[in-house]
């Protein structure tokens, strides 16, 4: 039965309606689906390492578990590094939101003064920036969220590497075996490519951004090189989120000059980091526009909350290497891209 009878637009409907309530699940299950996207991600990453262990020699097993404590080593690095300062800075928020309320405030008298008269409430009808703090904080309790599933990412990491070997032949049940190949070695290696060298890239970003603010002696340096490093991975939104809170921190602390200093600094490693050095090494058709990061931005936020945010770009970036690896749906692709 060709059909079941359908028109084109009853087709379109059923499509829009099973896409909905696909949506709905994932907004219901984000609980689950953040602990496992991000163990995905670790394995694509991790994979190449694994692979080339065992083409040194090494059984499956031993690379294996090379692969796992290099893991676990990163992950409780990360955490050592910023756990203090992250409880430090949770403790201090209020006082940081005092002293910027009152240095808006102060703000506001000197452009009285000037002339330009603002209402009494402008402040907190308007902009408040205890926002920017707010939103800091709410991401590191976020990742601390993600943290607290650890064990279950590890565990999934290792059960998608023992898989990952095997998984190819089972695919072949899906199609022939010539384009289920190049289907899954194009968007497998893509995929590979943009996370490798977006993380490496995001690493250098978070570093540079430590070491600069560590020479301002601006506070907690680590906390805000973690925070450039993971919001690095949503391309031209994310190096503006990760600025403010460490701007603001600047100011409070050591004045407008810091301030300016460490707002230099942030854009200049950008301009390096994001404009000179990834490009050579990103390959061609691997960019997102702006208007869909910010969007994915805002779709992937609302669904999976706090750390959808910051695994926005990368879960669109494999949507749209998924559709770049079909000749029918390059089209799609090519409309989430960037134009070179």
């Amino acid at each position: 039965m060709q059909d079941a009878g359908f028109s084109k637009a009853s087709r379109v409907i059923l499509v829009a309606a099973a896409l909905v309530i696909v949506i709905a699940g994932m907004k219901q299950a984000a609980s689950l689906l953040v602990p496992f996207f991000l163990s995905v991600f670790i394995a694509v990453l991790c994979l190449p390492v694994m692979m080339t262990l065992q083409k040194k020699g090494l059984a499956m097993s031993a690379a294996l578990f090379v692969v796992v404590a290099m893991i676990m080593v990163a992950g409780l690095g990360m955490a050592m590094l910023i756990g203090s300062s992250a409880d430090d800075f949770a403790t201090n928020l209020p006082s940081y939101e005092l002293r910027i309320t009152q240095q808006w405030q102060s703000l506001i008298q000197w452009m009285a003064k000037q002339g330009v008269a603002l209402p009494s409430d402008y402040l907190s009808t308007n902009v408040d920036p205890k926002l920017a703090m707010k939103m800091v904080a709410s991401i590191i309790s976020g990742f601390g969220n993600v943290l607290a599933n650890s064990f279950l990412i590890l565990l999934t990491v290792i059960f998608i590497l023992l898989e990952a070997t095997t998984f190819s032949k089972k695919l072949e049940v899906f199609g022939s075996e010539q384009g289920r190949s190049d289907f899954t070695t194009v968007f497998a290696e893509k995929l590979r490519t943009y996370m490798s060298i977006k993380t490496w890239m995001s690493a250098m970003t978070g570093i540079f951004i430590a070491i600069w603010l560590w020479v301002l002696g601006v506070d907690y340096p680590a906390l805000w090189g973690v925070l450039a490093f993971m919001l690095n991975y949503v391309p031209n939104i994310g190096s503006i989120i990760a600025a403010v809170p460490a701007v603001l921190l600047a100011l409070i602390q050591m004045g407008m000059g810091t301030a300016l200093l460490v707002m230099a600094g942030y854009v200049l490693v950008n301009i390096i980091v994001g404009n000179i050095i990834e490009p050579k090494f990103m390959g061609k058709g691997l960019g997102l526009s702006t208007l869909v990061v910010f969007l994915s931005l805002i779709f992937w936020g609302w669904v999976l909350g706090t750390a959808g945010m910051l695994l926005s770009v990368p879960l669109t970036v494999a949507v749209k290497l998924a559709l770049d690896s079909k000749k029918e749906s390059q089209w799609l692709g090519t409309m989430l891209g960037a134009v070179d």
